[in-house]
């Protein structure tokens, strides 16, 4: 089973390109000095997530991703990034991108979170924006 996997949860989304996408992520890891050992993304609606954000992290709003942090040792990846597809297509069109682009921003933007980034403060979401902007330009598909 490939270290990356992708679940939909609730909704019917089958990723296209998983393949490629599968070696993005992979070789950010990797350009991030961390070893990859399980990361699962689940593709739901905004209500699974919404469930998720008020079980776990007692917050009562919507978001286009949640991430789980799994790995017991430094260095290592092992997590769950939750991605709600309805947030994904809002967004895109809010922010004049493809679904896509949006998609593979979130996506990256969960990997972040588990290498340590922070989005709380302008500062830390300004250097995670170039972190996610380097690394989308690192796609080949």
């Amino acid at each position: 089973m490939p270290a990356i996997t992708f679940f939909e949860e609730g909704i019917s989304y089958k990723l296209k390109n998983k393949t490629a996408v599968r070696k993005w992520l992979t070789d950010t890891i990797v350009a991030e000095g961390f070893k990859l050992t399980e990361l699962n993304y689940i593709f739901c609606s905004d209500e699974y997530l919404l469930q998720i954000n008020q079980q776990y992290l007692d917050h009562d709003t919507y978001t286009d991703i949640i991430t789980f942090d799994n790995s017991e040792e430094e260095g290592i990846i092992v997590g769950d990034i939750f991605i709600s597809i309805e947030r994904i297509k809002e967004n895109a069109g809010k922010f004049s991108v493809t679904e896509a682009q949006e998609l593979h921003r979130v996506m990256v933007h969960g990997a972040l979170h588990l290498f340590g980034y922070k989005d709380k403060s302008a500062a830390d979401k300004k250097k995670m924006t170039l972190k996610e902007d380097h690394f989308l330009g690192e796609r080949t598909f």
